[in-house]
């Protein structure tokens, strides 16, 4: 018995010195609060940046591991560490892994709508879509997937199957081609100048092609991957014609939300194939030459503050209305869903399917649930806000800029 008591006795001081140690160990690893400052600084939305690094203590030295495309942000660690005398190795892989990747670090995407998952697998989460022709870069491979991030600053992984990867030097090559754009929500191109002949795959609203030629009412075209093809000109534009003609009027806004009528809710769609709520908001302004921010979340911080007491009369076509929780003494608060303003008390959203609801309270179809959990409208029609990209000030589908101002 006074055995088996001296026993245990030993093992809990064993355990509870163990323990004090990890506790020590974490209280003294001052590299841990380095690292949070500077990912506080640089990375605070792991959506749209990539600073995945921890530190390991080893006696007096820290190691420093893991994974960033943001070279400034490793750079001001490794500064505030020596600021601090912390003594380190550094480990941290800087992508993209041009060697893994063999020099290819640019991509296009090669299929009408490519998906990007939270991870290396079909089963895992779609985070957010690229539509044909969507120029990315490649950071890094893991089998036949991709880890790539979109022009508005997306990280996710892609299949083989959806890219086209590029060195610099191909990216430039493509990038410097006349471009056509897909215009109808769905359509075709077809091996010959005939909508009857073979089809080489299926097209979507905002679809990006290189030109090649025009024969019988038709457009020639080329595929990232070298694939060639005709589009029946009804269905598209010459890309700068089209941007060109871009006048980003309020009523354009609507028009194209309207078009895009009774499409499925789809959680991470960005694409005629399927939208959620931000992906819809998203893909109606691409579809009038700007690219806004990928989620409700992160829309809501960008264009000028309209209204937060549901005064309606404030509101224009094409303002965003959003949706959720409000702040309170003890919880933040959290926008959850976004809509367009349409005019005459109504706006168009994608709930369970694209429709249009209202927040007249006398009409017999009031959204009484989304009135109830209204937050903000926030205004990003011809806004100026760095959050927000007008191809025609930055094209990010040719070299060639139609216009300097969004005036």
């Amino acid at each position: 018995m006074n055995i088996r008591i001296k026993y245990l006795a030993i093992m809990a001081i064993m355990v509870f010195a163990s323990c004090e140690e990890k506790v020590e160990e974490k209280e003294n690893n001052q590299a841990e609060d380095v690292i949070a400052e500077v990912r506080g600084e640089y990375a605070p939305d792991k959506r749209v940046a990539l600073f995945d690094i921890e530190a390991e203590k080893k006696n007096q030295n820290y190691v420093l591991k893991g994974e960033s495309n943001l070279p400034d942000a490793v750079a001001e660690l490794k500064q505030k560490m020596k600021e601090q005398e912390l003594k380190f190795t550094d480990s941290i892989s800087m992508l993209p892994d041009s060697e893994g990747l063999e020099g290819k670090t640019m991509g296009v995407v090669k299929i009408s709508v490519a998906n990007l998952r939270d991870e290396p697998k079909h089963s895992a989460q779609l985070v957010t879509q690229a539509t044909l022709g969507m120029p990315l870069n490649v950071y890094k491979k893991q089998g036949g997937w991709y880890y790539i991030q979109t022009p508005d600053g997306y990280l996710g992984w892609v299949d083989y199957g959806g890219l086209a990867s590029m060195t610099p030097d191909e990216f430039s090559k493509w990038k410097s081609a006349e471009k056509l754009i897909y215009l109808k929500p769905f359509g075709n191109s077809y091996e010959k100048p005939d909508s009857g002949s073979q089809s080489v795959s299926d097209l979507v609203a905002g679809d990006i092609l290189e030109l090649l030629s025009d024969e019988n009412k038709f457009y020639r075209v080329q595929y990232p991957d070298g694939r060639k093809a005709f589009v029946e000109m009804s269905e598209a534009q010459p890309y700068q014609d089209w941007l060109t003609s871009l006048d980003m009027q309020k009523e354009d806004l609507v028009e194209t939300s309207k078009k895009l009528m009774g499409l499925p809710y789809l959680w991470g769609g960005t694409s005629p194939k399927g939208v959620d709520c931000s992906g819809f908001t998203k893909t109606v302004y691409f579809l009038n030459g700007v690219v806004i921010p990928r989620d409700a979340s992160q829309q809501v911080h960008t264009g000028k503050l309209i209204d937060t007491t549901k005064n309606f009369e404030k509101l224009i076509p094409g303002d965003l209305l959003f949706f959720g929780r409000p702040a309170t003494d003890s919880t933040s608060e959290r926008v959850v869903h976004v809509g367009m303003w349409i005019g005459d008390n109504k706006f168009i959203h994608s709930m369970g399917d694209v429709h249009i609801s209202t927040l007249d309270s006398t009409n017999s179809e009031f959204d009484e649930y989304n009135f109830n959990r209204y937050l903000r409208t926030k205004r990003v029609f011809n806004e100026n806000d760095e959050k927000l990209l007008y191809l025609k000030q930055k094209d990010i589908f040719t070299e060639a800029v139609a216009e300097e101002t969004t005036d």
